[in-house]
This record gives structure tokens, sequence and C-alpha cells, in this order.
């Protein structure tokens, strides 16, 4: 596999494009990998989470996204900087698992290992020791590989937050810890909102040349973020905020991909917005060819994801929402946020 380095800024749409590629038909449509876990409601989520029944639907996707995407759901591209090197792994029906690795010494962690079988593959064919695993939460969807992979290296220390029960958990962190693989550094951030316990982590690209890296679990995906089961509105965009302050340069490796069905809901938000529709075009040309729409950039998805968008006045007005008076600022962008999540919700509901 041949390696990228991060596009940089993509040129504008030919004027009266339509914001499509030429010869390109976009016909929104839900059909699309099943999510394990839309069928939510709180009895529903307490089974995934919390029992056994959880583990046993995590395994029948497993088998069934194995059958039907026999090589992954889209097509990957490695990215690297000159010492390190970072695989997406395309699992599940939507999930990515990542593999990043020092190439100077051979050794690598891995990102939420949905997929064992998926990420050992990827693992034998890169030649690496796997020495780490960074669990970002403990869905099934982000945690179900854990076991497997530690049987099999046995040296592999599991990294977590210790609010989430995360399978095989041996090194939980606190936030702003810092964890060394070689000659990688990764800083776990504790980030709510999801889960109680998640966490994103952040490598420093700074030695190899590159940019920050954040790897962001179900917290923020490319026009979109994680659903609230276990946090408010006002947590998650904390933990939003936690996220935006690393930096516009830093490149964002989402765990879904949900880049097509975030950004049409985002254009049904924002009705102008160049870059949002400069965004959408781009993506609609990524999937119809199957291709992987990671990585993003912060400062990219401050100009269309609305959960990142809360402060602007734009989406404040086609939300048909106001500040009240002597209500605080950051109060009324957590007011904004939960009118985005609900209108979302019910977008993915119909």
């Amino acid at each position: 596999q041949s390696c990228r380095q991060p596009a940089g800024p993509r040129a504008s749409p030919e004027p009266g494009s339509g914001g499509l590629p030429e010869g390109v038909e976009y016909i929104p449509t839900r059909k699309k990998g099943k999510n394990p876990m839309k069928p939510v409601g709180v009895a529903w989520y307490s089974l995934y989470a919390h029992t056994r029944l959880g583990y046993l639907f995590y395994q029948r996707q497993v088998k069934k996204a194995r059958e039907r995407y026999p090589h992954g759901h889209s097509a990957p591209q490695p990215c690297c900087f000159p010492g390190m090197k970072i695989l997406p792994i395309p699992v599940l029906s939507n999930n990515y698992s990542y593999l990043v690795i020092d190439t100077g010494s051979g050794q690598a962690a891995v990102i939420d290992p949905s997929d064992p079988l998926a990420v050992q593959a990827a693992i034998e064919e890169e030649g690496v020791m796997l020495e780490a695993i960074f669990c970002t939460h403990k869905h099934w969807d982000h945690s179900g590989g854990n076991a497997a992979l530690r049987q099999r290296h046995s040296s592999c220390k599991v990294y977590g937050s210790t609010l989430d029960a995360i399978p095989e958990l041996t090194n939980p962190l606190a936030d702003r810890e810092k964890v060394r693989v070689g000659s990688l550094t990764f800083e776990a951030l504790a980030t709510p909102g999801h889960t109680v316990g998640h966490m994103v982590y952040v490598l420093d690209g700074g030695p190899f040349g590159g940019p920050p890296c954040l790897f962001s679990g179900d917290l923020l995906f490319l026009a979109g973020c994680g659903e609230l089961f276990e946090g408010s509105p006002e947590t998650m965009l904390a933990s939003l905020d936690v996220a935006v302050g690393l930096g516009e340069d830093t490149l964002l490796w989402p765990g879904h991909e949900y880049a097509l069905e975030c950004l049409t809901f985002a254009s049904l938000l924002e009705l102008d917005n160049p870059a949002l529709e400069q965004k959408l075009q781009w993506v609609t040309q990524q999937r119809q060819e199957k291709r992987s729409t990671c990585p993003s950039t912060l400062g990219e998805e401050q100009t269309y994801n609305p959960f990142l968008r809360t402060h602007r006045p734009e989406l404040q007005a086609a939300l048909g929402l106001r500040r009240g008076g002597g209500e605080h600022p950051d109060a009324f962008r957590a007011r904004v946020l939960k009118e985005v999540r609900r209108r979302k919700d019910l977008y993915k509901a119909t």
C-alpha cells in the first residue's frame, strides 16, 4: 500500500457546477451499513452497553460485516510522515480502527480494535509488534477485539478510562496523561458525553514533521458528533471545545464513516455555506467510489460541522434560536447543540 500525506485545501468547484462533479447524480438514501447503536431506546442501550446480550449482538454484526465487506467497507489510504505511519482499518459496517506505527522500531499501537481478525491481518501485513491498544470507550463496536488481540499479543497493554467498563483494561489513564509507544507519544483527553468515560487520543506529530492527530472515537465525526447516551448537551459541548482547542491543523481520524450522512444533514441547516457544499461534493464522489473520507482537519470541520458551529449566528438563525437575556453564552451554545442533536436524531430515524 502506498502512503499519502493529507491533501491541502481543495480548489473551489467551478461556478455553475451545482456542487457535484460532472456526470455524478446524488440521490439521498438511508440504505447504508447498519449502525449497531441505531435501534436505541433506554432499555436497548442498557442491554447493549452492560450485558452479554450486547456482546452477542456485536458478534453478529462482525459476522455479517465480514460476509458483506470481505475487504472492508471502504478503501483507505495510509498516511505517512518520516518515521510514522497511520493505517486506517475499515471494520464492521462503518467503523474505523487505526494502526499507528513507529516505522523506525516496528512498534505499533491500535485505536479501537473492533474486529480482531482485520486488525491482526494489518499487523501481519505491516510486520510490526503490537504494544498498545487505546480504547476510546466501552461500546463493543470499539472494544470488541481487545480480548482476542491481548491473547495473541501477551505483552500488549490496554489503555482507557476506568469510568467505562473497557474489556481487558490493564492501564487506566487519567485526563492529560501521556503514553509512549516507541517514538510515538499519545495524550489521553477525557471527553465525556457519548459515554461517561469516553476518551480521545492525540498523537504528537511534531517529531515526525507532521501535525497533531486526533483519534476521536465517537466524540467527533466528519461533520458530526456522537449521540449523547451518557451525558448532557453541556457536557458534550465542553468535550467538543477540548477537541477544537487542539488547533486547526490537527488531523481528525474519526471512529466511523458517517461523512455523507452528516454532511447531507448539515446542508439542510445551512443552505448557503460554500465550504459545506464543496465538502459534500468531494465526499459524494469518494463514497460513490467506496473510498474513505478521513482524515479531515479541525480547521475544516469548523467551517461546516454544525456541532462545532454553535457560536455561529447563521446556524442559530437557521434553528430559530435566540440567546435569552442574561443567558450565559455557553449555556446558549449548549441549547443550540441540543437542538442540532435533536434534529439529527430525527433525521436518522426517518
